[in-house]
């Protein structure tokens, strides 16, 4: 429930409870009546049930009783309508927020799928957010997907084991899918799913067992992350080489700079495709390139000034945000189409 509604049942609680609570002591203090009786008074003067006087009333009880029948019997009819109003405007709130979901997803195209928003698929979502890339969560747990909404993600409320459900999570228009439901096996079911859909879609997941790795590969799954394996080669890391991984988290992170690395593809309508890569990064040296992807599938770290790009190549690179925009206008022609 949302600020306004929240409000708007605290007034109306509040109203009735010092409508009751006047009523109550009114009795109490005109007519002597105990603390349940002048309360009962109170109450059924209040809902207009149409019992009779508990105590015959004196001429001070009856004019204090007719003030209190005016604002009790107004105070109902405007609780009254209040939450009819309520409960109407969350009807159409839910009914027009799901269509323009539904609009939304429709509208989607290079997007990528977040299977699950458990903890694995909460800390994707989240770097997917931060770096602007077009995304939809599915999870079928209601308070899981109150959160997602409350981040601002777009978010489908289904099974995503179900074929209908990546249907319409527009599997067939996807880029990606992240496959972070709970069990290796629902993440099995997915990836096949998926894969079947959309034979050209990229899919990763993670593994919770080690035996699973290779079932998930051969279910579809393009890359296959196990948590525990990386955190204790991260782990064992930090002790050995702390400052390499303190290079490789700055590289896969902000930490509160402007600095972040990215892939770009080469497109052909790119001038450079075809040159050697000084003469792209000369125009942007506060960019470093780290790696080369060619086409075939083979890296080349760090590769030299002299190294031809192509179109198809994939450059990995770390830097400023506006200088990874303006090379990345160099390499797709001006047409801004990151990898």
């Amino acid at each position: 429930m949302d600020r306004p509604l929240a409000r708007r049942v605290t007034l109306i609680a509040a109203l009735i409870v010092l409508t009751l609570l006047a009523g109550t002591l009114g009795f109490r203090i005109i007519e002597g009546y105990s603390l349940f009786d002048a309360f009962y008074m109170a109450l059924i003067t209040i809902a207009t049930v149409g019992y009779q006087e508990i105590h015959p009333l004196s001429h001070a009880g009856r004019i204090f009783n007719s003030f209190l029948i005016l604002f009790g019997v107004t105070a109902m009819f405007f609780a009254v309508g209040a939450m009819t109003q309520t409960i109407i405007e969350l009807q159409l709130q839910d009914r027009y927020g799901k269509r323009r979901i539904k609009r939304t997803i429709m509208q989607m195209k290079d997007h990528y799928i977040v299977c699950g928003f458990g903890r694995v698929g909460r800390n994707a979502s989240f770097e997917l957010q931060r770096a602007g890339v077009p995304f939809l969560v599915i999870d079928r747990n209601e308070e899981r997907v109150a959160r997602a909404i409350q981040a601002g993600m777009p978010t489908l409320t289904a099974d995503a084991m179900r074929d209908e459900t990546l249907r319409e999570a527009g599997v067939l228009r996807a880029r990606g899918l992240i496959a972070a439901l709970a069990t290796d096996a629902e993440n099995v079911f997915v990836i096949l799913s998926a894969r079947t859909l959309n034979p050209q879609l990229t899919i990763v997941t993670r593994a919770s067992e080690e035996d699973a790795e290779q079932k998930l590969r051969r279910a579809g799954a393009d890359t296959v992350l196990s948590p525990y394996s990386i955190a204790g080669h991260r782990l064992a890391q930090a002790l050995v080489r702390p400052h390499v991984v303190q290079l490789i988290d700055f590289a896969g992170r902000t930490m509160g700079l402007d600095v972040t690395t990215e892939q770009l593809r080469v497109t052909a309508e790119s001038k450079f495709a075809g040159r050697d890569l000084e003469e792209a990064i000369k125009r942007v040296p506060s960019v470093v390139v780290l790696a080369l992807n060619q086409s075939d599938g083979t890296m080349i770290f760090n590769p030299s000034r002299e190294t031809k790009i192509a179109a198809g190549n994939i450059l990995v690179v770390m830097g400023e945000q506006s200088g990874l925009r303006a090379l990345e206008s160099l390499l797709t022609g001006g047409a801004a189409a990151t990898a």
